[in-house]
């Protein structure tokens, strides 16, 4: 078993439920944590034998794209999309979405989601 995991992408972004949030957008960063058996691209040297992260990183940014109410409806399609690029290969994946400074009556660093998925 393995992981491949793309840490800290950075992207801007038009999610929530308050009105200013679809207008004046965000900042978020993304982590994503895919498990799966690594050892044929391990011994092959063979892209297609793992995950392409370039791959994984247009998957991130293309949902990112689509402005969402809730961070874990964004987390879920973009969970959805990497499962139906290679679920031959995928045991679990892991993602975490945070809004950076979040439009609260208080100094809050980010918000964040943290969702699992297991096939």
């Amino acid at each position: 078993m393995g992981k491949i995991i793309l840490e800290n992408i950075k992207l801007f972004g038009f999610h929530g439920c308050i009105p200013e949030e679809k207008f004046l957008g965000s900042y978020y960063t993304v982590n994503i944590e895919v498990e799966l058996d690594l050892y044929k691209a391990s011994i092959s040297d063979d892209l297609s034998k793992t995950i392409d992260y370039v791959y994984l990183f247009r998957i991130v940014k293309e949902e990112m794209a689509i402005n969402s109410k809730l961070l874990e409806h964004l987390a879920y399609r973009i969970i959805q999309r990497i499962k139906k690029y290679r679920i031959d290969l995928v045991k679990k994946i892991k993602i975490k979405i945070c809004k950076e400074n979040p439009p609260l009556q208080s100094s809050v660093d980010r918000f964040c989601v943290i969702l699992d998925d297991l096939n």
